[in-house]
């Protein structure tokens, strides 16, 4: 086994989509109409997003995917973009006769908040036969989104669900984990995830999901709070066996880890008319957190370029556009401030 000092480069795997963005004024009432004001297809997905911002925060960066495309327009616009941005795209199959998995993401210019109308078409496919991690020399697999395939949130050779057999896979050949989450009605996503938790290394979620996964859900759109974010990170991360548990919303972000130390921190101060749309702020998040965890930096550093690679990526419509060298992001942070600290 490759020894994990000489482990580099990250594995994302689940979701592929063609996100169909669209930005409209604001979002309609039934049999309303409003007009589309920009629209165009980019790639979408966790596995998808979270390879590019890797590559984008940090060019020299290996970093392969693996999951399921269609072989129709919506799926080679996917290969094009994969290659253009430099993704070892050997595990990234196209089948024959199927449709793309697609969204149609909604955003509001009024209001920035987004609407997700989800085709499933290849990600139901997947399976955990498409993983071969074994001969892999990176140091951190990326899954999602689980819920959203169908035979992978299926139990799987005497396992939960097929999400379980990837990450005990992935551990035994010496890779880090860490699971990218949708929110999904509450007790759907807590049933996928509880066996989930003894496989994960880190978990990075937003405030609706933890709380699903704690057993304490929360309604959308309800006001963040900071001591139950606290609380439902210490129980997920008591129930499992991971290192690190980041919660993100809004205004900031919450960690605590299993040396027990805990972290509340502000998110950047993003001027109104820089936001462009939300789509892919969350994967961004991750992506940050994650390459500051690849390559060693302190949990307050993490976090700081976590919300800085957030805040960059609102710039635009799409889920990885506006996304820059790490570097860039910090100093864009910087420039727009930092929110009061929340409490």
């Amino acid at each position: 086994m490759i020894a994990p000092e000489d482990r580099h480069g990250f594995v994302t795997g689940g979701t592929w989509c063609a996100d169909h963005n669209k930005l409209v004024e604001r979002w309609p009432a039934e049999e309303d109409l409003v007009i589309i004001h920009e629209e165009e297809i980019r790639g979408g997905g966790s596995a998808c997003n979270l390879a590019i911002d890797i590559r984008r925060l940090d060019p020299a960066m290996p970093v392969a995917t693996i999951g399921l495309i269609g072989d129709d327009a919506d799926g080679r616009i996917l290969v094009r973009q994969a290659e253009a941005e430099g993704l070892d795209c050997a595990g990234l199959a196209m089948l024959a006769g199927q449709r793309t998995t697609f969204t149609d993401a909604f955003t509001a210019r009024d209001t920035g908040r987004r609407t997700h109308l989800y085709h499933p078409g290849t990600s139901g496919a997947l399976t955990p036969d498409h993983f071969d991690l074994s001969a892999s020399d990176a140091r951190i697999l990326h899954l999602g989104l689980p819920g959203l395939h169908e035979q992978m949130d299926a139990q799987w050779m005497g396992d939960a669900n097929g999400w379980v057999t990837v990450l005990k896979a992935a551990q035994a050949a010496g890779l880090r984990t860490n699971f990218e989450l949708c929110s999904l009605p509450a007790e759907r996503l807590a049933r996928i995830m509880s066996p989930c938790l003894a496989h994960l290394d880190y978990l990075i979620v937003n405030e609706f999901e933890i709380a699903a996964i704690a057993g304490r859900p929360v309604s959308h759109g309800q006001d963040t709070d900071i001591g139950s974010c606290i609380v439902n990170a210490q129980l997920v991360l008591d129930d499992g066996a991971m290192e690190l548990v980041i919660v993100h919303f809004p205004m900031g972000a919450v960690a605590v880890t299993h040396r027990g130390d805990r972290l509340v921190s502000p998110s950047v101060n993003v001027p109104p008319d820089r936001i462009a749309g939300s789509n892919g702020a969350g994967d961004a998040f991750a992506a940050g957190a994650l390459y500051g965890l690849h390559q060693g930096w302190a949990l307050d550093r993490i976090v700081e370029l976590a919300h800085a690679a957030a805040a960059a990526s609102m710039g635009h419509i799409g889920t990885t556009d506006a996304m820059a060298g790490w570097s860039d992001c910090l100093a864009l942070a910087g420039d727009y401030g930092w929110r009061e600290a929340p409490e």
